[in-house]
């Protein structure tokens, strides 16, 4: 495993049980260096939102076009292999519905896509499993909605994802289980400085859902939500802020800015975007409204993309009246997006289900 790892330049993660490497706090340390001896970049995950070989509640996944040494949680490192071909990744998102609503023919053209771009990652925005969420480890929609629906070749290969507010109506935490990974290694989460990835919950900052009268959102934490809304914002920041990445990219569930159905998230407009701003993230990557999106407005340096088409769809525009809305395409119907990378050039394909390119983004840098 660890010798087709290495011819893959990649390095796994393995979960670690006990608490050999963590901080006074509890936390986990964790840390990376290159090859150019950068300095240790360090930042803290409470245990319970680390998700062992599952999704990200909150990280920060780093990718290389270099040679790279990755700390590994047990004190052992690896070399990754030099590489210059470019990061390919499938983003899709609002998908787990068994199959229906056309779920099966985004996957069949995410798996013939990934098969043309040889794909490194997936990256899920979130509402990974419909109606509710997950029950427990053990729910068998894991299989019918996930296992048993990206079935092609391509698609056999790591999954990033967050949680949307559907996973938080069911079991949240049964996401984090490293249970899901015993049923399916897709479901993994592992660290490998060109590019960064930057996960953050969303769900916690949308008040409407944790109103008294709303009884679709139960709290599962032992922190209080505006306990974990401001360590959550503090890692976000730290870790911007000490990130050397030449393109940072924030992946979240719900939209910030859109036109579609749900339309703009105002806590995350005046708590998060201010953040991304100031240290220089290049692009904002959600779901949440189903549909294929892309924004780039006057008044921010930011991209905002929506990849939230991974099965039913069709909902129809929202009610956004901004004159500078700053849309640059709008697809009410399913698909998904396709991203390549090299430590200069950004490019974004956005797919239908019967594999056309509706719109591309390219963008560069020196």
């Amino acid at each position: 495993m660890m010798e087709q790892q290495l011819q893959q330049g990649i390095i796994m993660r393995e979960p670690h049980s006990n608490g050999d490497d963590a901080g006074e706090d509890g936390s986990l340390q964790v840390g990376l260096l290159s090859a150019e001896v950068q300095p240790r970049l360090q930042f803290q995950l409470r245990r319970r939102e680390w998700c062992s070989r599952g999704c990200l509640i909150f990280g920060v996944l780093m990718f290389t076009f270099s040679a790279v040494y990755l700390i590994l949680l047990s004190g052992r490192s690896y070399n990754i292999l030099q590489t210059a071909a470019p990061l390919n990744i499938l983003v899709v998102g609002d998908w787990g519905r068994d199959g229906l609503f056309n779920q099966t023919l985004v996957a069949k053209q995410m798996g013939i896509v990934g098969s043309k771009l040889n794909i490194d990652y997936v990256i899920s925005t979130g509402d990974n499993f419909y109606e509710s969420g997950l029950t427990g480890p053990d729910d068998t929609q894991f299989t019918t909605s996930f296992s048993d629906v990206y079935t092609q070749e391509s698609l056999q290969t790591t999954w990033y994802s967050v949680l949307g507010n559907h996973d938080y109506r069911g079991n949240a935490t049964a996401q984090l289980a490293k249970e899901l990974t015993l049923r399916d290694s897709r479901w993994f989460c592992r660290e490998t400085t060109g590019v960064e990835f930057f996960f953050i919950d969303t769900n916690p900052f949308v008040e409407s859902y944790w109103v008294e009268n709303n009884k679709d959102y139960i709290w599962q934490l032992p922190i209080s939500r505006q306990d974990y809304i401001a360590h959550e914002l503090m890692n976000l920041t730290d870790a911007l802020e000490t990130s050397k990445a030449k393109w940072k990219i924030v992946v979240g569930h719900h939209t910030m800015w859109s036109v579609g159905k749900h339309g703009e998230t105002h806590e995350l407009l005046t708590e998060v975007l201010p953040i991304l701003e100031a240290n220089g993230v290049d692009m904002y990557i959600n779901g949440h409204d189903h549909c294929l999106q892309h924004i780039k407005r006057s008044d921010s340096s930011l991209h905002f993309l929506t990849s939230g088409g991974g099965s039913k769809a069709w909902r129809g525009r929202g009610t956004n009246k901004d004159k500078d809305t700053g849309l640059q395409f709008y697809y009410d119907g399913q698909g998904f997006a396709a991203v390549s990378m090299t430590p200069s050039l950004f490019h974004m394909d956005f797919y239908d289900i019967s594999g056309n390119i509706l719109h591309s983004l390219d963008l560069s840098k020196d």
